[in-house]
């Protein structure tokens, strides 16, 4: 079974329903494989885990530098 695997920050319930639609039906038109096939995983992760240019994501969101 293929797995989809999407990272990000806190996501709304009505995200999550979206994303996991989406991805397994644009997955199964591309690979031909059955959407029953397909697993799709959300990791949520707080934005203080992760850092870009030495800063986390939640500094950037707040404007620091």
């Amino acid at each position: 079974m293929p797995i989809i695997t999407f990272e990000a920050g806190k996501l709304t319930r009505e995200q999550k329903k979206e994303l996991i639609a989406k991805f397994t039906e644009t997955a199964s038109e591309v690979t031909k494989i059955p959407k029953q096939h397909f697993i799709v995983s959300i990791r949520e992760m707080p934005l203080e885990n992760v850092g870009v240019g030495g800063i986390t994501v939640e500094e950037m969101k707040q404007g620091k530098q």
